[in-house]
């Protein structure tokens, strides 16, 4: 009991002494961590108060050179504002120099001025007196010479002023008759000159037009073809197109006559359509003649288009388009209308050029002055007057349409272009070669018999052929029964014979044709 006792005494004091020790040994480690803590903290501060100082010295070199910086812009702006302040009153030193000199200049010439005014109001008064003195003695001339002439002064002005008058018409009439004498000499020159120039400037092929058309064929086996059964296809045809079909001994060729140009054109095209085609009978010739007749009728509203072209004619009207292409198939004393109608407006062109004229009113004026030859019917009233009639319908300038109807002085010219287009259509139509007068006339004639064919009810088509020795008219079936076609043959031919003057006979045929059409459905 006593050795626990002792141990656990002896144990409580070795716990004591360990814990005192312990708390020994503790004390002196943190007071050694004191020391060690202070000891940095003063290094810490040391450091501190050196980075603080040094700092310290950079922002005050900062500070001074930024300080500076701003004393050299400031400085710098100083002397900029100096500068422009001397500038300034340098200029104003200029100007008040130069004021001053205008001043004194102004003062000098101000003097000259007072001066020159003196010197001419004492000229004035001299003058003045002079005039006075001048007057006076003129007053005592005159009386001096009334005295001696026994004449008032108003009788001698008088007397000197009819003189003088009379000289001067004496000799004025000279000079106009001088004048008159040479202009009418330079004009004749100068006309002659302009006329010869523009014919040497344009050149133009002879007439040629005539009334047949040759219609080639690859073999006389198509004749038989075109002739038809009994003659059936060719008479269908020349029924269709109002054009002779001549069929001889001519190796592959026929003949197409005709006196109207588009119907031998319509027939030469139908003919080639058919051959080409091959099939050849009076329903498909009937249809083939309708379509070559819409066909043509578009060519001749492309030749309208193209001869406006090529003269540089613009904003002419669609349907005097359409009369300027139909003229190609028109033809004047056997010279081509289109080629006429061309070669004038080129010399109005050329003419209006040379007179300082407006060219391009003149080139119109010279193409459309003979389309009253190409009327749908016919007319009584001349070409001229029907062209004018047209031009005026379809919107032309006045002067256009004066020129047209005034080229063979059916109305009066009221412009410079009348002239013109009369002197072109002369040169166009008198040169050796252009016109031939006997095919016009022929034709004419041909065209008088058709007209009275149509004079006749019921007539449907009349085609004068064979050279106008034969007339043929198609009547229709409804109003022109069979005993009425031998009359009305009679009728015409006595008509022709009462009204016309022709060479030989004129055979009268007249056609009747009775159709039966059903459709099967």
């Amino acid at each position: 009991m006593d050795s626990t006792l002792m141990i656990i005494i002896g144990l409580a004091l070795g716990a004591a002494a360990g814990f005192a020790i312990a708390k020994f040994l503790e004390k002196k480690s943190v007071s050694s961590i004191i020391a060690s803590a202070k000891k940095d903290a003063a290094l810490i501060i040391k450091d501190a108060n050196q980075d603080a100082e040094n700092t310290k010295k950079d922002k005050i070199l900062q500070a001074k050179e930024k300080f500076l910086e701003l004393k050299a812009e400031h400085e710098q702006v100083i002397l900029a504002r100096d500068k422009k302040t001397a500038e300034a009153e340098k200029r104003i030193r200029d100007k008040e120099s130069q004021v001053s000199n205008e001043l004194a200049k102004t003062k000098k010439l101000n003097d000259e001025y007072e001066s020159k005014a003196a010197e001419y109001t004492s000229k004035v008064d001299m003058l003045d007196r002079k005039q006075q003195e001048v007057e006076r003695m003129h007053k005592s001339q005159l009386n001096q010479l009334e005295v001696i002439s026994g004449l008032s002064a108003e009788e001698a002005r008088e007397q000197l002023v009819e003189g003088l008058r009379a000289e001067a018409k004496t000799k004025a009439m000279a000079h106009i008759q001088d004048t008159i004498e040479e202009a009418k000499l330079t004009a004749q020159q100068e006309a002659k000159k302009i006329i010869i120039n523009t014919i040497q400037r344009v050149g133009t092929e002879e007439a040629v037009e005539n009334c047949v058309s040759v219609f080639n064929i690859e073999s006389d086996d198509v004749k038989g073809r075109i002739i038809g059964r009994e003659g059936r296809n060719i008479r269908a045809i020349e029924a269709a197109t109002g054009v002779e079909i001549i069929v001889d001994d001519t190796p592959e060729a026929i003949i197409l006559s005709c006196f109207d140009p588009v119907r031998r054109e319509i027939a030469r095209l139908s003919l080639h359509k058919l051959v080409t085609d091959g099939r050849i009978h009076p329903a498909r010739i009937e249809e083939v003649v309708a379509k070559t007749t819409k066909q043509i009728e578009e060519e001749i509203a492309e030749v309208g288009k193209r001869t406006v072209i090529d003269l540089g004619i613009h904003g002419l009207h669609p349907e005097l388009i359409k009369i300027v292409g139909r003229m190609k198939y028109r033809s004047s004393y056997g010279q081509n209308l289109l080629q006429h109608s061309r070669e004038v407006s080129k010399l109005c062109g050329i003419m209006a050029a040379e007179l300082g004229l407006n060219v391009k009113l003149a080139k119109r004026a010279g193409l459309l002055h003979d389309i009253g030859k190409v009327p749908d019917t016919e007319s009584d009233l001349p070409h001229a007057l029907l062209g004018m009639q047209w031009a005026e319908k379809y919107g032309e300038k006045e002067e256009v349409c004066n020129a047209i109807g005034a080229h063979h002085d059916e109305i009066e010219m009221k412009s410079l272009l009348s002239p013109i287009v009369q002197v072109c259509d002369a040169i166009s139509g008198a040169r050796p070669g252009a016109r031939r007068q006997v095919l016009d006339s022929y034709i004419q004639r041909l065209k008088d018999l058709e007209a009275i064919a149509f004079g006749f009810h019921g007539v449907k088509n009349a085609y004068a052929i064979q050279a106008g020795r034969e007339l043929r008219v198609i009547v229709e079936s409804e109003k022109v029964s069979d005993e009425l076609a031998g009359t009305l043959s009679f009728e015409i031919s006595q008509k022709i014979q009462t009204e016309m003057t022709y060479p030989g006979q004129v055979k009268v045929t007249v056609i009747r044709e009775t159709r039966a059409v059903n459709i099967a459905k």
